[in-house]
């Protein structure tokens, strides 16, 4: 950072002591900017309902971190400097109340949002004493000894403010939209006849940009991991703006016989893997395939369903053994994956085999590992043993295939 020299026995100057603070602004904005970047960013302003309960909110002393210019105005006799961009942050070390009103029609709801930006101004107005050079001993009161009180502080705040939306039927009412310059942080249901505000109806606005870690939290990469073994949904936490997913199909079913044959094993699902931007508190539907149903005599074993995450990325599931019609008997084909950067096709499923070694085709292998085994003399087959993998085939005297195994949807953040 830069800073200013002054020398023994030099005057010093207003310019001394205003260029320091300046420099320091500039320094501080630099490091902020190095680990916060240029969007806004807010932290701690946590809001709860007051203690005792009552129809009023209140959010706690924070921060929030903003790109601007350096100096809209004149600071002191520093001219202003609008065209230098720099990262500010604004304190606010008090709470602030909110009141809301429930709408007066039965059977309607109104979102509130709370929202801030960045705020500065002079402020703190103070008549100084001036150099008096006809009578060094009598200070002039204010410049040219007017009188006047001039500002003594710059200072950065958090402006908070609470903005109502239109009420309407509960269920249907819209959350008023953000104005511009302004972030949102949170969202404020309330009802008719609602006496007071409880924590379940307070939400953190979609855009909401406050911190979710500190450094001591953090770790490289994408440290939190969710595992979806059946179908559900993602919801984005707040403050994560990019996660990544991988999707595998599920594992076709084993081939079934009449007693005939040898069948044969199923198809792997196929993967899908990549990163993808996200909207914070946004729920996205996660869909996981079901295993294919094992053949029975005289049916084709069942391919296994397709896994997905949203409409971002998916995977197919393989195809079912087919019911052993000849001496060979081809295996179930892998599925597909689309979306994301990295693709792949589930393995296919073995042959089922009628010679003297006569034994049924194994599971195809999937991204998480291998399929069923397949079946024997006096032996079943067997389901398919990792996630998305094919089951085993049958041999001509076992009856019905192995199931394919369920897929798989991870999620990381």
């Amino acid at each position: 950072m830069d800073r200013q020299i002054v020398y023994p026995g030099a005057i010093p100057l207003d310019t001394d002591f205003l260029l320091t603070n300046r420099n320091t602004l500039v320094a501080i904005g630099a490091l902020t900017r190095a680990t916060l970047g240029t969007n806004t960013v807010a932290d701690g302003l946590a809001c709860t309902p007051t203690s005792p309960a009552s129809l009023s909110v209140v959010v706690a002393p924070g921060s929030i971190t903003a790109l601007g210019p350096l100096d809209t105005t004149d600071y002191g006799s520093l001219l202003a400097d609008t065209v230098s961009q720099i990262v500010k942050t604004g304190i606010t070390l008090a709470s602030t109340t909110f009141a809301l009103t429930p709408p007066a029609t039965p059977g309607q709801s109104i979102d509130y949002v709370i929202e801030a930006a960045f705020l500065e101004s002079d402020a703190t107005p103070v008549v100084l004493p001036y150099l008096n050079a006809a009578n060094p001993a009598q200070a002039y009161s204010g410049p040219g000894n007017s009188g006047v009180a001039q500002n003594t502080q710059r200072i950065d705040r958090v402006q908070l403010q609470l903005k109502a939306g239109a009420a309407a039927g509960t269920g249907t009412q819209i959350p008023p939209a953000v104005d511009t310059g302004w972030v949102g942080l949170y969202i404020v249901t309330v009802d008719n006849g609602q006496t007071s505000v409880v924590a379940g109806d307070i939400v953190p606005h979609p855009a909401c940009p406050l911190l979710i870690f500190k450094l001591p939290q953090l770790t490289p990469g994408f440290s939190r991991r969710v595992v979806f073994n059946s179908s559900g949904s993602f919801t984005v936490p707040v403050g994560v703006q990019t996660v990544r997913a991988t999707v595998v199909g599920a594992g076709g079913g084993g081939g079934g016989t009449d007693g005939t044959y040898a069948a044969a094993g199923g198809g792997a699902g196929g993967f899908a893997s990549g990163t993808f931007a996200a909207t914070p508190s946004t729920a996205i539907a996660i869909t996981v395939g079901a295993g294919g149903i094992g053949g029975a005599a005289g049916v084709n074993a069942g391919a296994g369903g397709t896994s997905s995450f949203g409409s971002l990325c998916s995977a197919t599931g393989g195809a079912g053994g087919v019911f052993q019609s000849a001496a060979s008997t081809p295996g179930g084909s892998g599925g597909n994956g689309s979306g994301g950067e990295l693709v792949g096709r589930g393995g296919f499923g073995t042959d089922g085999q009628n010679n003297s070694f006569s034994i049924g085709g194994h599971g195809g292998t999937s991204l998480m590992g291998g399929g069923g085994r397949a079946s024997t003399a006096g032996s079943t087959a067997l389901n398919g043993q990792a996630p998305g993998s094919g089951a085993g085939g049958t041999y001509n005297s076992s009856g019905a295939g192995g199931q394919g195994a369920d897929g798989l949807v991870i999620v990381e953040y």
